[in-house]
């Protein structure tokens, strides 16, 4: 469906405001027939025309919106008329027939199950699993406190064998249920309202069994008009999901992000709650009902353990990856200002009683490549040059992007090693650069300044500032690369004096790390 037809779509539906005010008004109404009356004639009838309804509704959105997925409408449809066959064998029936309306009922629920899996099936998020696990542990929860409140009643009051595992095959099939619903909640968004629906539907019918349970229980005495009406809401239910449009996007692939964490954590809360009241509550249990309490139990807790393990891990990994985006350039992968200012004292064991040179390294020409081609040329150019340096330099040298073209590294060497790599560092921009406007040549001016670590952080800073005025007499002169203290000799070449160079550079870089540190 494109756009235009989507937006015409909901225009045609905002439109039917109205009708859907009264459609709503007149399920309520046909619903609440049998809680006035109580007939059970009545009750038949009023369960066949809402059966009736919910299928025309059907069948309605289909042919209105034709999803791309229809099978699972079908099944929904063929899934309605079954548990409308077995509530009618069941409640308005002789026993005679009894294995009948849970044949009904059970393959009802086999339908349901295979249009949900349909449904999710394009939901899944690769390598993400706690969303399974999540719904895992909450059908867990619901299964130990169904074992506990209803299947294991139900095994003490029925007495044929066959019936009594059919009876207690409902809150399982509940529980199985109630974890696709969850599954499903989790990866549904605001704008699927006709999923939402499709939810309200599936919890209207675990009402119902829950209800049916309890009274096969013994738990509780429910009346049948009573036990009934969640059914005929979930039948209303899916017959409106099928009317809204977005009912046509239901089993398509889309990108889906898990949410609602907190929500399933606090499922998951309650689970672990009525995990803990089960020793209580049951302390009247057999030995086999004690055995299958304690290991499903055990499997909640060992689920618990394991999302909570990969709760941290997922922590720890969003931990470092901030701490890597603070403390790295994301063009180029080197560090950034604030993490080569702080690099002798987050690691000064490496730099301890050992010589200290830092090269700051500077491209000529960049401005003349940025304007003539591009920031994305530029931001590629400056890309593969971090990339060169990189190649060069140790290991264990801390190398850093100090802004726009401008990159230090600051390595535990002496003078005649630092010249060294200066010229490493030269030979390095010698090749041109194959970008995607073509071959660039790019040259590099490299400024070095040597010192001996006294105070960490008065030491980087110093070492910047004279490097910085270092590289720009290299640059002045053309002379590749130039060490601070030789700016200090006479026989220099004529141009901008070296102290003045120096003091100038001093202020502008002073004035630059205070705004920094602000």
């Amino acid at each position: 469906m494109t756009s235009s037809e989507e937006q015409a779509s909901d225009r045609g539906y905002c439109t039917g405001n109205l009708w859907c005010v009264a459609l709503l008004g007149g399920w309520t109404a046909l619903i609440s027939v049998p809680l006035v009356f109580e007939s059970r004639a009545l009750a038949l009838v009023t369960m066949l025309a809402v059966v009736a309804g919910a299928l025309t509704m059907i069948g309605v959105g289909l042919l209105r919106h034709r999803p791309a997925q229809p099978l699972p409408w079908y099944l929904l449809s063929l899934s309605a008329v079954l548990f409308a066959l077995g509530t009618m064998l069941r409640d308005f029936a002789d026993d005679s027939i009894s294995p009948l309306d849970d044949i009904c009922t059970l393959t009802g629920y086999l339908g349901i199950g295979v249009a949900a899996t349909l449904w999710l099936r394009p939901r899944q998020v690769r390598g993400n699993y706690d969303l399974m696990l999540d719904s895992a542990l909450i059908g867990l929860g619901a299964l130990l406190a169904s074992w506990t409140f209803l299947i294991s009643p139900i095994l003490q009051t029925r007495a044929t064998t066959l019936t009594t595992v059919v009876v207690a095959s409902y809150p399982i099939l509940d529980a199985l249920l109630l974890t696709l619903v969850a599954h499903s909640v989790a990866t549904a968004t605001r704008s699927e309202t006709s999923l939402r629906l499709l939810h309200l539907a599936m919890v209207a019918v675990l009402v119902g069994d829950l209800g049916y349970s309890l009274e096969t229980a013994g738990t509780a005495t429910i009346g049948h008009e009573v036990l009934l009406t969640p059914l005929l809401i979930a039948y209303a239910t899916v017959g409106i999901a099928a009317l809204h449009p977005t009912m046509a996007s239901l089993g398509a692939p889309r990108h889906i992000h898990p949410h609602h964490s907190r929500q399933r954590a606090s499922f998951i809360a309650v689970a672990l709650i009525v995990a803990s009241l089960v020793p209580v509550v049951g302390s009247s249990l057999g030995a086999v009902d004690r055995a299958v309490v304690s290991s499903l139990f055990a499997l909640l807790l060992i689920g618990v353990l394991v999302r909570s393990e990969r709760a941290i891990q997922r922590s720890s990994r969003s931990e470092r990856r901030a701490q890597y985006q603070a403390d790295h350039d994301m063009l180029t992968g080197l560090l950034n200002r604030a993490a080569l200012l702080r690099a002798l004292n987050r690691n000064s064991a490496h730099w301890r009683n050992r010589p200290l040179c830092l090269l700051f390294i500077d491209l000529d020409g960049f401005k003349m490549v940025n304007d003539s081609y591009g920031h994305a040329v530029g931001d590629e150019l400056i890309a593969n040059a971090a990339s060169r340096i990189r190649r060069v330099v140790r290991r264990d040298d801390a190398v850093a992007r100090y802004g726009g073209d401008e990159f230090v590294v600051l390595a535990p060497l002496g003078k005649p090693d630092a010249a060294v790599l200066a010229e490493r560092l030269l030979g390095a921009f010698v090749r041109p650069f194959e970008l995607s406007a073509g071959e660039v040549p790019i040259t590099a001016s490299v400024g070095i300044a040597c010192d001996s670590p006294r105070d960490p952080e008065a030491t980087v800073y110093d070492l910047i500032r004279d490097a910085d005025s270092a590289m720009y007499h290299a640059k002045e002169y053309s002379l590749g690369y130039a060490f601070h203290d030789d700016l200090r000799h006479p026989h220099l070449p004529a141009g901008r004096p070296a102290a003045a160079t120096s003091d100038t550079e001093s202020r502008t870089w002073r004035s630059n790390a205070e705004s920094t540190a602000v």
